[in-house]
């Protein structure tokens, strides 16, 4: 199975059926009428009581860390100024597509989420940030169609790893450049122009939008996950491996489950939350969709990203690529950061061809343990969990790469992302 799929029930509520069954299409994207008939944009007549829903449902952010949405919001909402809210559509990780085929397909259901979010929080201005091109021909036409009646500015810039981190989200608004600033303070508390803001990816806003219109099924739609699956080669040209797939699966869903019906069922491990959750190999199929239990397991859901690994693909290859991409997607202002990823991605591709030194494994278990919370923004602490899960889930292989070279590492290790990056279904 590939492409665009759903795992829901039949009647359950979601954010790729109604586009799966056509039904809300024109022109390849939400029918502003049957999206009104469905309850979209209805008038919210108590905002503390859809806080308090949300609370009550459990819904966590879609954007990486898994934060409870209701405390986000009550946290801008109880700050000092008028609020601002921001649709953060900036996907930086290669791996993932949910946000840019949500802004092209499902703008207005994101647009709804930032009005109801600034009802809640007393915001009046709104936000979407991106990076894509036809995402923001979506969502300025959806703009033009259903004007919402507070101000909501649609703001491009070039798509980089940092770019969604949400200070650089904020500088960028603000008109610098879209690279993480230090913290405190967070935009909660000092954001877009000074005031408190709430940046929100664009997932979490569409499902409020969807616990707004379908108050019954709310624990539902907090427990559903939108996720992108690739591997073998997936995004790397035509006919190069199995094709990726944008899922929509309820929380719980085994891996397993997943790579089955995304033709991966031969897969050995997984690269989890794209770059940021960790390689794992032996028992990564028994590992559900689940913040709590992956956290446990020394792993992280982050933007729902999953990139399996085949027999041909070597972890410790793949390791190599996803540092080198990440040392070069560094945003140059920590370094710490220059000098960990650097070292990082220079000794694993030196492991890679079997040139490593013989206390290779012990730095990079000692950097793997040090680097963690020492940059501006995630970008440092992805790049040592991908070493420390390698080290911890692979020790044979990566001892085997410290004797001889790996025919399938032979070559250096890309920077562009290529092996990770996945087109918009």
């Amino acid at each position: 199975m590939t492409g665009v799929f759903s795992l829901l029930p039949d009647g359950r509520p979601g954010l790729l059926a109604p586009l799966l069954s056509g039904a809300w299409l024109s022109g390849g994207s939400e029918d502003i009428s049957r999206y009104l008939a469905a309850g979209g944009y209805a008038p919210l007549t108590s905002p503390d009581r859809l806080l308090d829903r949300i609370a009550a449902a459990g819904l966590r952010g879609r954007g990486g860390a898994g934060f409870p949405a209701a405390v986000k919001i009550r946290a801008v909402r109880d700050a000092p100024g008028r609020a601002v809210v921001v649709a953060n559509g900036e996907e930086g990780e290669p791996g993932s597509v949910k946000d840019r085929w949500l802004l092209r397909h499902r703008p207005h259901t994101v647009l709804d989420g930032i009005r109801l979010v600034a009802a809640m929080t007393g915001a009046e201005r709104g936000c979407v940030y991106l990076s894509d091109e036809p995402a923001e021909r979506a969502v300025r036409r959806a703009l033009a169609e259903c004007p919402p009646r507070l101000r909501i500015d649609v703001v491009r810039t070039e798509h980089t790893y940092v770019a969604g981190e949400e200070t650089a989200v904020v500088r960028r608004i603000d008109g610098g450049p879209a690279l993480p600033t230090a913290k405190p303070p967070r935009p909660f508390e000092s954001g877009v122009g000074g005031a408190p803001t709430l940046v929100a990816n664009v997932e979490t806003l569409a499902r409020i939008a969807l616990i707004y219109s379908r108050p019954e099924a709310a624990l539902a739609v907090a427990g559903t996950h939108l996720v992108t699956v690739s591997g073998a080669g997936a995004g790397a040209g035509a006919g190069a491996g199995v094709a990726p797939a944008l899922a929509e699966v309820p929380a719980g869903t085994h891996l397993k489950v997943l790579a089955d019906l995304c033709g991966h069922g031969t897969a050995e491990a997984v690269l989890l939350g794209g770059l940021f959750g960790g390689l794992h190999g032996p028992g990564w199929t028994d590992l559900p969709l689940d913040h709590d239990v992956l956290r446990s397991a020394g792993a992280a859901l982050g933007c729902g990203a999953l990139h399996f690994l085949h027999p041909d693909d070597c972890p410790v290859g793949v390791a190599g690529e996803a540092a080198a991409y990440l040392a070069a997607q560094s945003a140059r202002q920590c370094g710490v950061c220059v000098a960990g990823t650097g070292a990082l991605a220079r000794t694993l591709t030196s492991l890679a061809r079997g040139r490593a030194g013989a206390d290779s494994a012990d730095q990079l278990h000692r950097w793997s343990r040090q680097l963690p919370g020492r940059g501006a923004c995630g970008l440092l602490d992805a790049a040592a969990r991908i070493v420390a899960t390698l080290l911890a889930h692979f020790p044979d292989r990566v001892d085997a790469h410290r004797r001889s070279a790996c025919r399938a590492c032979a070559g250096a290790a890309p920077e562009d992302g290529r092996r990770f990056t996945v087109p918009v279904p």
